[in-house]
């Protein structure tokens, strides 16, 4: 028979090694938290990189390389001979202009201009992003290259998933004649706490407050959201909707978040909006 002495002695091990292992899984989680908060820009920037050598091959379309402190941005630009005015493109946050630059011939066709910019670290653009200062800056920078070759015309600024945060951002600041935000959410706190759950938000260090943003906006506003997207939920645009009384929402039935350039729908609604200004 076991002795009573041996089953104390039995009960505190388990009791240390159980402590042992919250102690092991508590110092864990406080390394991911630390991870988190200075590496974040590994989890919400996926850039593809390209050779400085390469070359976009497109008649019409020209490279443009922007200066922005010691580092330079890696833009496209397809000018047309007389151009109603110009879609200034932030896109998400894969990829790079390779990937995104491919639906110019539904601009050729609508006779708009195209600006379309690869963040630090995308495609050709040379550095890292570092912050979100930076990264709005560097927007600004790219869209001051542009503006003033457009005096008279009309003035779009459009953004992707990650860039609807920065497209809103800009309009507040620019006032252009229309924004798009294509698959738009609210903030990174609430993306965030919907794929992460376990993970404290106050560890952002990448608000990208949209919401903060189009309360401000004062311009026309177009709102473009898959209703099957699974990745940034429809209710994100629901509540910029709620915000903003000049905006208005198109709902693509059956669209998911990756998809949502194929349908019908959406490039009727953007015909539309830019043919109307």
């Amino acid at each position: 028979m076991i002795g009573a002495s041996q089953r104390f002695g039995w009960r505190q091990g388990w009791r240390c090694a159980a402590l042992l292992a919250a102690v092991i899984a508590s110092g864990a989680y406080l390394v991911l938290l630390i991870w988190i908060h200075y590496c974040q820009e590994r989890l919400i920037f996926r850039p593809e990189p390209l050779p400085v050598a390469h070359r976009f091959v497109l008649d019409d379309v020209h490279e443009v390389s922007i200066d922005v402190g010691g580092e330079t941005l890696s833009a496209l630009h397809l000018k047309l001979p007389n151009p109603q005015g110009v879609v200034f493109f932030l896109h998400g946050n894969t990829g790079n202009l390779s990937t995104w630059f491919i639906h110019s011939d539904f601009y050729r066709a609508a006779n708009y201009d195209l600006f379309m910019l690869d963040y630090r670290g995308y495609g050709k653009s040379s550095g890292r992003i570092e912050s979100e200062a930076q990264l709005r800056a560097d927007v600004l920078a790219a869209w001051r290259t542009v503006e003033a070759q457009y005096a008279g015309k009309r003035k779009v600024i459009y953004g992707r998933s990650l860039g609807t945060a920065l497209a809103a951002g800009l309009a507040v600041e620019v006032h252009p004649d229309l924004t798009i935000l294509v698959s738009p959410y609210c903030d990174m706190a609430q993306l965030m706490a919907y794929h992460y759950p376990l993970l404290p938000t106050v560890l952002l260090r990448y608000p990208l407050a949209t919401c903060s943003d189009v309360v401000r906006m004062r311009t026309a506003l177009l709102l473009v959201h898959g209703e099957s997207d699974t990745f940034i939920p429809i209710r994100h645009s629901e509540q910029l909707l709620s915000l903003a009384p000049q905006a208005r929402l198109l709902r693509v039935d059956g669209a998911a978040h990756a998809d949502i350039h194929q349908f019908p729908a959406y490039t009727d609604e953007l015909w539309r909006a830019l043919k109307s200004l």
